[in-house]
């Protein structure tokens, strides 16, 4: 009797441990790049949608930046995030065997606008033009791709490496692309750097004077945004569950879904794609 207690115990707690790993959570967690509102509404759909596919409790995990985000991610808060280029290479670099999985359609040629306040005199044009010297520019956050790194590359191309600093009057970070958008227009800077969506999405929804606020140049394009997830996911979550997470995003087809990113689609991604981005981000000594 003593030994088939024994055994009931033991196939208990073995029976407990299988329902613990059963009901560990799948975390993610993306690159605060709009208002946090619209993120969290925005994600939180993400989030259903994964649970049901993936048959796991998933949990939307906000952070306050875009640091927060890689950091998140390397101290394994989160096995997944959508991150732009250059966060998605300084995660990857950081947790060894972690897989850029899918992009959107549009994010394999990807491009930053640079805007300007109405004050300026400044309207469209093929390059940046000369008149910016000594004007104020502000980019996004330090390390974003579309609001700062690619901007400043292409800025740089077009001015002889000169540096934002020498360049204008000022230079700040507002933090994220929506942010940009509204300083610029305040007229609280002159020149903003913004993601293209997100200007083409407010300016969409009407949340864009574009009297006050438009668009003076687009950059060339280059690759950005992606869903990087860790590399021990199948380990955790069982074999095969990181072609699932993949598959998952490969199929998203809910218009409404995919209208909040905004994505046409998500097509596939792999690790090289981010090739350029970690090569200009070692130029601007962005990478430690």
């Amino acid at each position: 009797m003593r030994r088939i207690a024994a055994l009931c115990l033991t196939l208990a707690s073995l029976g407990l441990a299988a329902q613990g790993a059963a009901a560990e959570t799948f975390r993610f967690t993306a690159i605060p790049d709009e208002d946090q509102a619209r993120l969290v509404e925005r994600f939180g759909k993400v989030a259903d949608y994964l649970e049901a596919r993936l048959g796991v409790a998933v949990e939307y995990v906000p952070v306050n930046s875009y640091s927060a985000a890689v950091t998140a991610f390397r101290n394994d808060q989160v096995q997944l995030a959508w991150f732009g280029g250059l966060s998605g290479v300084q995660a990857r670099r950081l947790v060894p065997g972690s897989q850029a999985l899918a992009q959107g359609s549009e994010d394999d040629a990807f491009m930053s606008y640079f805007i300007a306040h109405e004050s300026t005199g400044l309207a469209m044009a093929d390059e940046l033009p000369d008149e910016l010297e000594g004007m104020s520019l502000t980019f996004g956050s330090r390390t974003s791709t579309s609001g700062r790194l690619m901007p400043e590359h292409f800025f740089r191309e077009r001015f002889n490496d000169v540096d934002p600093e020498a360049f204008f009057s000022r230079v700040g970070y507002s933090g994220d692309h929506s942010r940009t958008i509204a300083l610029v227009e305040a007229g609280t800077w002159d020149i903003g750097a913004v993601n293209y969506t997100v200007w083409e999405a407010a300016v969409a929804d009407g949340r864009v004077d574009t009297d006050r606020v438009s668009v003076i140049w687009a950059t060339p394009p280059y690759p950005d945004y992606n869903w990087t997830l860790r590399g021990d996911a199948d380990a955790r979550f069982g074999e095969g569950f990181t072609e699932r997470v993949r598959a998952a995003f490969l199929e998203m087809d809910d218009p409404e879904l995919l209208a909040s990113f905004p994505r046409e689609a998500f097509i596939p991604a792999d690790n090289a794609l981010y090739a350029p981005i970690e090569e200009v981000a070692e130029e601007l000594g962005l990478l430690r």
